[in-house]
């Protein structure tokens, strides 16, 4: 197979802070002010500057929030038919390639959330993601545990770093971002703007990292399925099931009949949002084909 032409890096944007993060902003001000004209109601105004914290907190431990910004939790405009497959922690010389056997069987596209620095280990690995049609994104360079405390500076370093292995290993940068776990704070959207990263967390997981039991991570995938959903998997650390096989092996081995079943194509997001060299034609052309098809459903 040949690799997918170029596209042109994404355009760096400007951060807009959420209606949360103004509210936040503008509250701290308020409460700083309140201080200096009552400093004998710091206690209170303590009170409710925590409370405003824990919940920003709170906000970066739930992946599907979009309080601290822009959130893709689903396909955002009209995908009938259309499903997106995502694998995390990548790419792994174990499973990768499995994964991507089972998707040219049954003509399937999906996006890989890339750890930059198993890029570096496997490039090869990376380049072959890109080969058969799919997408690479990015998923930071070291996935550390501690991603989602960063400050500012940190984040920079590390999705700026990732970006650049990723690109330059591949020659496509990625377009996406998904932060080590989902989680993330008000930080993030910052340094994702200059690198004109959009941030993805998704609409159903099958926690394949930590289940054993491929009927129940298939289960839970397929649970309330349905056209625009964004379906996460894990071609890196997935967990074995009792054979001693990737059980995101045998997940997608199952899942993919599912969707052909109920008419569901699976596409990776550059695919889905128009982003791929003729991907919104081609998408447009399989949509019309499939509309009476989805009509019986």
């Amino acid at each position: 197979m040949h690799p997918q032409a170029p596209l042109p890096a994404p355009a760096p944007g400007r951060w807009h802070p959420s209606p949360a993060i103004r509210l936040s902003l503008w509250l701290h001000g308020a409460l700083l002010g309140a201080l200096l004209l009552f400093p004998r109601s710091w206690a209170w105004l303590l009170s409710i500057f925590l409370a405003d914290q824990l919940l920003l907190t709170l906000s970066g431990l739930w992946p599907k929030s979009s309080l601290l910004g822009p959130n893709l939790v689903r396909l955002p405009l009209p995908a009938p038919g259309l499903v997106v497959l995502t694998f995390d922690d990548g790419p792994d010389p174990e499973i990768t390639p499995g994964i991507l056997d089972l998707l040219d069987a049954h003509g399937a596209k999906a996006s890989f959330f890339c750890i930059g620095k198993r890029a570096e280990r496997y490039p090869d690995l990376l380049r072959e993601i890109l080969c058969r049609g799919h997408s690479v994104e990015n998923h930071s360079f070291a996935h550390s545990p501690l991603f989602a405390f960063s400050p500012l500076g940190a984040f920079r370093r590390e999705i700026g770093k990732a970006q650049s292995v990723l690109s330059g290993i591949g020659g496509r940068p990625p377009r996406f971002f998904r932060a080590p776990m989902g989680f993330r704070n008000p930080l993030l959207d910052p340094a994702l703007a200059p690198l004109g990263l959009r941030y993805v967390s998704w609409t159903r997981r099958g926690f394949d990292t930590t289940c054993r039991k491929p009927e129940t991570v298939l289960r839970r995938l397929t649970r309330n399925l349905a056209a625009g959903d964004i379906l996460l998997l894990h071609d890196g650390g997935s967990a074995r099931s009792s054979e001693g096989e990737p059980v995101s092996v045998r997940v997608l081995s199952a899942l993919l009949p599912i969707l052909a079943a109920r008419h569901l194509r699976a596409v990776s997001l550059p695919m889905a949002m128009g982003m791929a060299p003729g991907g919104a034609e081609a998408l447009s052309s399989h949509d019309s084909r499939s509309q009476t098809g989805l009509r019986g459903a």
